[in-house]
This record gives C-alpha cells, sequence and structure tokens, in this order.
C-alpha cells in the first residue's frame, strides 16, 4: 500500500491551540490506523510548531480526507499542510 508523508506547519501563535486538541489528535491517529510514524517538528525554543506523519493509504484522495479529518485540522491549528507520495527507503 502507497505511504504518503503529511507535512503540517502550525500558524504562529497557536501552540495552545495544539495542547488543547493533542488528546484528540493522538486518539485520532490512532482510531485510524494508517499512520505509521508520526512526530511534532520543533521551534528553536523546544515548543511543538507542526507536524510529520506517515500515512499507509490506498491514495492521495484518501491522504488528503485523513488529513482534513484530524482534529488539530479541525481547530484550525495549521498555517499549511502538504500530501506527497513517499517512498521508504530505509526502515
Amino acid at each position: 500500500m502507497p505511504l504518503f508523508a503529511v507535512i503540517c506547519k502550525d500558524k504562529p501563535g497557536h501552540l495552545e491551540t495544539r495542547k488543547a486538541n493533542r488528546d484528540a489528535h493522538l486518539s485520532y491517529l490512532k482510531e485510524t490506523g494508517v499512520v505509521t510514524q508520526a512526530g511534532p517538528f520543533l521551534d528553536e525554543a523546544g515548543d511543538m510548531c507542526g507536524s510529520l506523519l506517515i500515512l499507509e493509504v490506498g491514495a492521495l484522495s484518501d491522504a488528503q480526507a485523513w488529513a482534513e479529518g484530524d482534529p488539530y485540522a479541525q481547530a484550525g491549528l495549521f498555517e499549511s499542510v502538504a500530501i506527497q507520495h513517499w517512498n521508504r527507503v530505509i526502515g
């Protein structure tokens, strides 16, 4: 099954939005069962400022639908979201 990288950048000054929706976001990752790897980007101060997720889904449209359903996206956290077909070479 194809892999897709979901690269999200938070809106500046939205760390509290991220924190307030973190539990729902983590539940979504577990419940959907398509996330193979995930973690936040960190800024110079060590604060979360974005996300990188690797999804194993059938098509780009599935990855887009998954990203739109993410509680972080629903809360308006992201300044940008890019989804790219990805090929695992190591790991």
